[in-house]
């Protein structure tokens, strides 16, 4: 009897070094070489003149939103552009002439594709038709739209379960694409709704929801004008939100201070060359005031100090803490001072790693200000404690009164353009019963009350053989996950995978049995019917709801927008027998937007308002209201430190970005802030450490984390003598991620620990 069939795929593609060379970090970001390489890169893939044209209306008000991160656009974006030059290097990659055709896969197999670099299969060029990839095959064909849509219907039909399927979404969606595929999914049976944002800012959901009574930030753009003191806590904007710096500029500008909190000192903060004007070009500004070079999560330690000396101080003058906004507002005050003074300063000054005198200057500046904005990202959510982190944020955002008032508040800075929009319009695995109750009424079905699964959840499901399909609206899941062996297993055990894509990435390689690519519309290309172009919305990462509208032609005729494939997908499996008419709503955007209005709260007038730069969505934290929490108040908590317990030999690694990369989309080689060029393997060292273990600068290693007896190993990195704390190591996802492992993360939230792996280094052999 033959052995089934089987694909021979590499995880980790093509891992010869590529010619490493080392620069010196630099202290500024942007400036001259971001506006070289942002238009070497669109350039390069779209030429000059079309490459010119497109920028000027990105980020514009009757523009398309960049596909990069969820950074707000000003009221008036500058004359010379809004967009950063990660936001160029995206669209280079969407607008690219560069085509993955029938030619492409008849030349090429999964096989062979699969040992391309991450680097070398994203600029294989934008998807141009709906593509299979048989069960028996080593090689994607063409299919028509029509037999894509039955063959997934035919898969869902024959689940022994709805729950044996999962529905995947990106934050590239937009509000309309997300909206029809939550309908979807909850029509057919299930709430396994995983999405991008239980890998990222899951810690910040839950922590500021049981807090502070909403999941979201609490900021406008404005109010970092207006901020006395802005402290960037686990979160590196010089690469992964530029346009962020601007702000910081801002703030600058008008009086307020900086605190960088972080085990790197990055580039973005030290000093911001604005591209915008002559004299930022030429001079910059300097941003970060005060940086704490906190080791690798232990920042509650540190925020227990700061909150310990503010206590102290507060018990002399009286003046330090917001009493007032305290008694009113708040609960677990006297809770909370009896935490902090179970902690020796000592101890805690130890472990956090910083200065006597940095700690002094950064607790002198806080204690005379209150109008304060405390900004986050995965540096603070992806560890066991995550949520804790957060908690911690908002604990001494309510001792200084910093809620509710102009210049201050919580900012969780989303790094994909709607994933917070994603959420807002009901992609969640939880039940909301108020949501339940409103699709009731307005489509006429119950949907399902169980919950369903997160995406640590359904990465076990599918490994386990509970969930057989597979389908992705958007993203490259394969890699974006964590512990990549066990993730790729966990594919390729289902039936059928299907990728919803504008471009190629290794989730069209690590494929269930049968496999299906189906090509979308970019945000920068129209998105037109019957002559007429259509406009979707987007929410950013202040809550505000706005229009995007492409501008270039479809890189292919075949090309579907997203509400389309999903009411195709709708209408396919229904067959005309649903209250739902499916392909008639998903070509109807308006249609779509009036029953979004009839559903969600705060999408009443989104047809009208979500015109020029758009309107906020209701936000309680900015109106003080917290009578959704207990007794009506807002709550400080009692928060755990990190728990590590380190061998003599382990270290603690954090997984970062690159400078030429978005998520785990690779735009090149280079980390220009950090001095490193034509490489990505590499990790991250204290000279001591290296010194006291006996390696040398460029020798050859393996990661290597043991979580419950498994070995997990990525090979071949160079080690980077590097300014990071002792103990601590550094290296790019998604690389690194063959070591985190698919069964710790944070509490409550099921978010990875990415950012906190215990791992020793071995010598390649």
């Amino acid at each position: 009897m033959s052995s089934p069939f089987k694909r021979n795929i590499s995880l980790t593609g093509d891992t010869n070094f590529t010619g490493i060379k080392l620069t010196d970090s630099k202290n500024f970001a942007a400036g001259l070489p971001a506006i070289k390489v942002a238009l070497r890169h669109t350039f390069k893939e779209m030429g000059a003149l079309e490459a010119i044209s497109t920028l000027s209306h990105m980020n514009q008000k009757e523009g398309f939103d960049c596909a990069g991160c969820a950074w707000p656009d000003p009221e008036k974006p500058s004359q010379l552009g809004e967009y950063c030059e990660n936001g160029a290097k995206a669209l280079a990659e969407e607008a690219t002439y560069k085509k993955v055709d029938a030619d492409f896969f008849k030349t090429h197999s999964v096989e062979e594709i699969s040992n391309w670099s991450d680097f070398k299969i994203g600029k294989s060029g934008r998807i141009t038709q709906p593509f299979l990839l048989k069960e028996d095959s080593l090689h994607y064909q063409p299919i028509s739209w029509e037999d894509t849509f039955s063959l997934i219907a035919k898969n869902l039909m024959e689940l022994n379960s709805p729950d044996e399927a999962i529905f995947y979404t990106s934050g590239r969606s937009s509000n309309e694409a997300a909206f029809l595929y939550g309908l979807f999914v909850r029509a057919f049976g299930t709430n396994n709704m995983p999405d991008c944002s239980n890998m990222c800012h899951e810690s910040s959901g839950v922590a500021l929801s049981e807090t502070l009574g909403i999941g979201k930030g609490s900021v406008k753009l404005e109010d970092f004008e207006n901020a006395e003191v802005i402290t960037v806590i686990g979160q590196n904007p010089g690469t992964n939100h530029p346009r962020m710096l601007s702000a910081l500029e801002k703030c600058k500008n008008n009086g307020g201070h900086i605190i960088s909190v972080n085990p790197l000192e990055e580039a973005g903060l030290i000093r911001f060359k604005d591209p915008q004007s002559i004299s930022g070009i030429t001079l910059g500004s300097a941003l970060t005031d005060i940086h704490l070079q906190v080791k690798i999560n232990e920042d509650v330690s540190l925020l227990k100090l700061i909150m310990k000396r503010l206590a102290l101080l507060d018990a002399e003058k009286k003046d330090v803490f917001d009493h007032k906004f305290i008694d009113q507002y708040t609960e677990g005050y006297e809770g909370l001072l009896e935490d902090l003074n179970q902690y020796s300063e000592k101890e805690l000054l130890e472990r956090c790693g910083i200065s006597e005198d940095k700690l002094e200057e950064a607790v002198a500046l806080l204690a005379e200000k209150n109008k304060i904005i405390i900004c986050w990202a995965m540096g603070l959510t992806q560890h066991k404690n995550g949520v804790d982190n957060i908690k911690e944020c908002v604990n001494l955002l309510l001792l200084k009164g910093s809620l509710g008032k102009p210049g201050s508040g919580t900012c969780p800075v989303r790094g994909h353009s709607n994933v917070q929009g994603d959420r807002t319009v009901g992609i969640m695995h939880q039940v909301s019963e108020e949501l339940n109750t409103t699709i009731k009424k307005v489509f006429g079905f119950t949907p399902p009350e169980k919950e369903g699964l997160d995406t640590v959840k359904a990465v076990e499901a599918m490994h386990q053989g509970k969930a057989k399909v597979f389908i992705a609206l958007g993203g490259n899941f394969a890699s974006a996950v964590s512990d990549t062996q066990y993730a790729a297993e966990a594919l390729q055990n289902c039936s059928l995978t299907v990728q919803i894509s504008t471009k190629l990435n290794r989730s069209h390689l690590v494929t269930g049995k049968t496999a299906l690519i189906l090509p979308t519309l970019g945000r920068s290309e129209k998105d037109s019917k019957n002559g007429k172009d259509r406009f979707l919305t987007v929410e950013n990462s202040m809550g505000k709801v706005h229009r995007s509208k492409g501008v270039l032609k479809p890189k292919s005729d075949q090309l579907k927008s997203e509400p389309e494939i999903v009411g195709g997908i709708a209408d396919a499996y229904f067959m005309g027998q649903h209250p739902v008419a499916w392909k008639e709503l998903a070509g109807d955007y308006d249609q779509i937007r009036k029953k979004m209005s009839q559903t969600l709260q705060g999408f009443e007038e989104v047809q009208k308002a979500s015109e020029g730069t758009g309107y906020y969505l209701p936000n309680n934290v900015r109106d003080l209201d917290f009578n959704k929490l207990k007794n009506g108040k807002a709550q400080f908590s009692i928060c755990k430190r990190a728990a590590h317990n380190l061998k003599s030999n382990e270290f603690l690694l954090m997984t970062i970005r690159s400078h030429d990369q978005f998520n785990t989309t690779i735009y090149g080689l280079n980390d220009r802030y950090r001095g490193i060029k034509n490489e990505r393997r590499v990790v991250f060292m204290n000279k001591v450490d290296m010194q006291k273990i006996g390696f040398n600068p460029m020798d050859v290693v393996d990661l290597v984390s043991n979580y419950e007896n498994i070995e997990r190993r990525a090979k071949q990195f160079l080690v980077i003598p590097y300014n990071i704390p002792k103990g601590n190591l550094g290296a790019y996802f998604p690389e690194a991620n063959m070591v985190v492992p698919h069964n710790h993360y944070a509490e409550k939230s099921n978010t990875p620990i990415s950012k906190s792996i215990v791992v020793h280094l071995e010598k390649y052999k």
